[in-house]
This record gives C-alpha cells, sequence and structure tokens, in this order.
C-alpha cells in the first residue's frame, strides 16, 4: 500500500493572500513549501482510491490514472471542489463514498454526471474496496465528517481530517485497532487557544500519544503553523512529521 499525501493545506492554503508571514513569504518562493487543499491517495493492487477531491487540478491527476474509488471525509468546498469538473467527464462511473449530508455542496447531489454517489456510510461498519479495508470513523465537525481507518491485511493506517478532538466511540475503535500510521489534523498553533472545527498542535499531539501509533503526519496545516514551526514556537515530538504536498509513504 501506498499513501501520497496529494495536498496538506487548510481552506487558505499556503501561501495565503495578502499575507506575508514568514511561511507565505517561502512558499511564494519555493514551490516545495506551498499546501494545496488537504487530500490523499491510496494505491494499492494497481487501484487508486481518493482520499477528498478539492484540489483543481483533480482532472489532470485522473486523467493519468482513473480512480477506482473516492471517499470523501465531508462536503465543505475545499474538500469536493474538484468534483465539480470532474463530474462532467466521460466513461465509467467513479463511486463516491462518504457521509450522509443531504445538501452536499452546490448541486452536486442534483447533477452527478458520471459520479456515483453513495452516501451514507455507516460509522463502523467496514467497506471493502478491492485489497483495501475501509471503516468509517465519525469526527467532530461543523458537517457530517468521518474519518478513515485504512488496512491492507498488514498495515493499519488512520486518516483523521478535519475534525476538532475525536468522539469517544471513534477513539475508542482506534485504541483498540492500533493503527500503526496516523494522518491527523493539526490547522492551528498553540497560539490559537479555542479552536472549533479543528485541532490545534497540542490537541493532535495528544491523540497521538493515546493512540500510539508508530508514525504520526500532520495534516491540514494553515500558515499559521508553518510560521510557528519555522521561527521555533512549535515544536514536534519524535515519529511526528508535517506532511508535505507529493509525500509519498510505501508500507
Amino acid at each position: 500500500m501506498k499513501l501520497r499525501f496529494a495536498g496538506t493545506g487548510d481552506s487558505a492554503q499556503v501561501p495565503c493572500f495578502g499575507c506575508d508571514c514568514p511561511a507565505c513569504q517561502r512558499a511564494r518562493l519555493l514551490s516545495c513549501h506551498r499546501r494545496e487543499p488537504c487530500a490523499g491517495e491510496i494505491e494499492l493492487d494497481g487501484d487508486l482510491i481518493l482520499i477528498d477531491a478539492g484540489r483543481m487540478d483533480l482532472v489532470a491527476r485522473c486523467e493519468r490514472q482513473r480512480p477506482a474509488a473516492i471517499l470523501l471525509t465531508h462536503y465543505h468546498a475545499d474538500h469536493v471542489q474538484g468534483l465539480l469538473h470532474l463530474r462532467w467527464g466521460r466513461g465509467e462511473s467513479i463511486p463516491v463514498y462518504g457521509p450522509k449530508d443531504p445538501q452536499g455542496c452546490a448541486d452536486l447531489h442534483r447533477n452527478p454526471g458520471i459520479l456515483d454517489f453513495r452516501p451514507g456510510l455507516k460509522p463502523f461498519r467496514p467497506l471493502i474496496l478491492g485489497g483495501l479495508t475501509v471503516t468509517p470513523l465519525p469526527l467532530n465537525h461543523s458537517k457530517p465528517t468521518l474519518g478513515y481507518a485504512l488496512s491492507d491485511g498488514v498495515n493499519r493506517v488512520a486518516w483523521l481530517c478535519d475534525t476538532v478532538g475525536l468522539p469517544g466511540a471513534t477513539e475508542q475503535f482506534l485504541r483498540e485497532w492500533r493503527p500503526d500510521a496516523l494522518v491527523i489534523d493539526a490547522t492551528h498553533p498553540d497560539s490559537h487557544r479555542r479552536p472549533r472545527n479543528h485541532n490545534n498542535l497540542s490537541m493532535a499531539r495528544e491523540t497521538i500519544v493515546r493512540l500510539a501509533p508508530a508514525r504520526a503526519w500532520l495534516t491540514h496545516i494553515s500558515h499559521e503553523l508553518d510560521a510557528a514551526v519555522m521561527v521555533g514556537t512549535a515544536t514536534l515530538p519524535a515519529g511526528v512529521e508535517l506532511a508535505a504536498d507529493g509525500l509519498e509513504i510505501v508500507f
């Protein structure tokens, strides 16, 4: 199984429009530090499975390799806006799984095109996609949102984005499931003391400590957190990394 971070930014992305903080200045100079909307890709047995679809170049990515399925965490625009173009493509339909949200985003459900929306995944009820077992996990967010426990039969990866903390049932499941690797929302630096929709760095670190994966990556990263790490006001413990756009992990 291979995991690729297709995007690791929050909705403002990095660089953030109009901002001259150190992280935004660096990202304008060095494209390797840019952060597009948060999204992931799983490759297994020749199949491509997308996690979220917020990148505006999604069509170009899918032309290189047609996805076998798309997993949506939720229907905020920065996680689905790439589908607005992809749906008008040609060829076989693409299954799109996600939480039950009748409003969805814009008119995606009313005019799906080639997208075969299959909303209403049941929490903790596994879905089999080829050689991948996908278990939906409820998260804390302002729209119905799911994380995913992903297993190829050997490796276990938990994708937890977008969320502020974890519901008790989700944390209990993960403690028993024991992920080898964890991808978790860490949008804000600790100076953001009252997060509502996303973890700050301390909340993400505390969750990582409780779940005790061998490795962990932070994603959905704001320019404020990038800047805090740059200037040394935020530090990462051993085994925890800031994910980067294009980073590939082979398990």
